[in-house]
């Protein structure tokens, strides 16, 4: 029998398809198997174009790391709101794959995050902030940000955008009002905790200073982003 012109399984179309499973059925679902079924081919055939199950993991947590965006210059007046609306870019991709954020931890694709490292740095050094410097935020917004998203998809979606969901006003009275008084989403919450992570990180620069000048806001085809 001649093969087929074209390959019957496209690298994509794999990712998309497993992202997809993982999405609706859950991670614990998503296997090799269940894969080949919902591609209509053999489990052993995917051995042909994938080494392992975990090269297909790289992959899906490649294609969430990809659907975030560059913050458009124009709506960031200030160098902390271009670096807040990043995290909250990254943070909204995440949570759109709730059920894939696990993957993140164990397969964060660092290559992706590179160019966006750079941009990010180049930024900080255009504000005067020493190189040193410059890899303690840069490291403090990784970990604030990933932790942040992973916990947040970790949630019951009920409790979505709601901070300390089940806290109870007559067992723990303190917390109830200081949630109370706060009337912040937990959305609101994460964009003030990165202002204040940057406003202490690097306080010889004004909160009010314009970000340097940025590369146009761009999809995800024309630069590898956060």
């Amino acid at each position: 029998m001649p093969r087929p012109a074209k390959p019957l399984i496209r690298h994509d179309a794999v990712i998309e398809t497993s992202l997809r499973i993982i999405d609706t059925e859950g991670l614990d679902a998503f296997s090799l198997p269940r894969l080949a079924r919902e591609l209509n081919v053999r489990a052993p055939s995917l051995y042909h174009h994938f080494a392992d199950k975990a090269e297909i993991l790289r992959g899906i947590a490649r294609l969430i790391v990809l659907e975030t965006r560059l913050p458009d210059p124009e709506t960031t007046p200030t160098w902390i709101d271009w670096f807040v609306a990043l995290s909250l870019n990254f943070r909204a991709a995440v949570l759109r794959h709730r059920n894939a954020a696990p993957v993140l931890l164990q397969f964060m694709p660092r290559d992706v995050l590179i160019q966006t490292y750079d941009n990010s740095a180049r930024i900080l050094r255009d504000l005067g902030i020493p190189p040193a410097q410059q890899v303690l935020i840069l490291d403090g917004m990784d970990k604030l940000t990933l932790g942040a998203s992973i916990t947040e998809a970790a949630r019951d979606p009920e409790d979505a955008n709601a901070v300390f969901a089940h806290v109870d006003p007559e067992r723990e009275p303190t917390l109830a009002e200081a949630v109370r008084e706060s009337g912040l989403t937990s959305d609101q919450v994460f964009a003030e905790s990165i202002r204040a992570f940057l406003r202490g990180a690097a306080p010889q620069v004004s909160a009010t200073t314009p970000p340097p000048a940025l590369v146009p806001a761009a999809t995800v085809g024309e630069i590898e982003v956060i």
